[in-house]
């Protein structure tokens, strides 16, 4: 005779069976998250000459290192969002280029931007945590700019756990950021608004935004899937922010970036490049063209 416990296991077993044979006929395949072998594995599980933590006096925990499901940061623009967010960081937009092709507003650096640049401008520890590990971890600083103390490892790392840079690499970005893709950037030179949101892009250089409603929110994107009308996790993002015409798409990191997958993940819907943590491979330039009419 079988035990509660048993048949309780038997149960979930079967639910978990018959959840994948539905979205198999569906022709629907659980996206995996592929961030266990990627760079943004910062556990020592993580591959020769990845900046990584110690086993001892560190944590094995993937995920801690950016999302916590306890006690988050509710001012970050990330869900459970387990950083402190980079405070008094001054930052050299593009904007101070000039350029006379920028004709979208750009705002101060903000939005999901913010949070990758919480380890990708090289002024506080990667170990910078909230909530680590364990009972008694709290704290509220994260421990500071020098971080929790672990000890790290890698290439791309100091002995505090800040990011540098390296003759072959250049993923500190640091704060002058007008060397980089314009982030905070009003897509399209304005394009549809929370009152127009139907308007067309005012630049024709620029491929048309995609404009929907999730949780009774405007979202934008840039569709990369050959029309479809949902937003799909290959498409190009694109973060409402208030502009002084009102709620409208932003450019933003996470716009071409997406930091959970690995490279050559193909069960996105589109291969990726996650060396580079692009959202669709840039083979024939198809990130940039997805956007640019060139």
């Amino acid at each position: 005779m079988k035990t509660p416990q048993t048949t309780s296991g038997a149960r979930r077993a079967l639910g978990i069976f018959l959840w994948v044979i539905g979205t198999m006929s569906l022709g629907v395949l659980p996206v995996e998250a592929g961030i266990a072998n990627t760079k943004h594995n910062l556990s020592p599980s993580s591959a020769t000459g990845n900046n990584k933590v110690a086993a001892a006096g560190g944590t094995d925990e993937i995920c801690v290192f950016c999302h916590t499901p306890h006690a988050a940061d509710t001012t970050a623009p990330v869900p459970l969002w387990n950083k402190r967010l980079t405070t008094g960081a001054t930052y050299t937009t593009y904007a101070t280029l000039n350029s006379s092709s920028i004709d979208g507003e750009i705002l101060p650096v903000g939005s999901i931007s913010l949070a990758c640049l919480s380890c990708h401008d090289g002024t506080q520890a990667m170990d910078n945590i909230i909530n680590a590990p364990g009972s008694g971890g709290y704290d509220v600083t994260g421990g500071g700019t020098n971080g929790l103390g672990f000890t790290w490892s890698g290439t791309r790392v100091d002995a505090d756990g800040k990011m540098t840079n390296t003759a072959t690499s250049l993923s500190m970005l640091g704060n002058d950021l007008s060397n980089d893709h314009p982030i905070g950037i009003k897509y399209c030179g304005g394009g549809p608004t929370s009152a127009n949101p139907t308007a067309p892009c005012v630049d024709p250089d620029f491929v048309a935004p995609s404009s929907g409603t999730v949780n009774g929110n405007q979202v934008f994107w840039v569709d990369t899937t050959g029309g479809t009308t949902s937003r799909n996790k290959t498409d190009m993002q694109l973060y409402t922010r208030l502009f002084a015409t009102g709620n409208g798409p932003s450019v933003e990191c996470g716009s071409c970036h997406d930091p959970h997958v690995e490279n050559g993940q193909t069960n996105t819907g589109l291969p990726t490049s996650g060396q580079t943590f692009l959202r669709v491979s840039n083979t024939n330039s198809a990130v940039c063209l997805a956007c640019h009419v060139k």
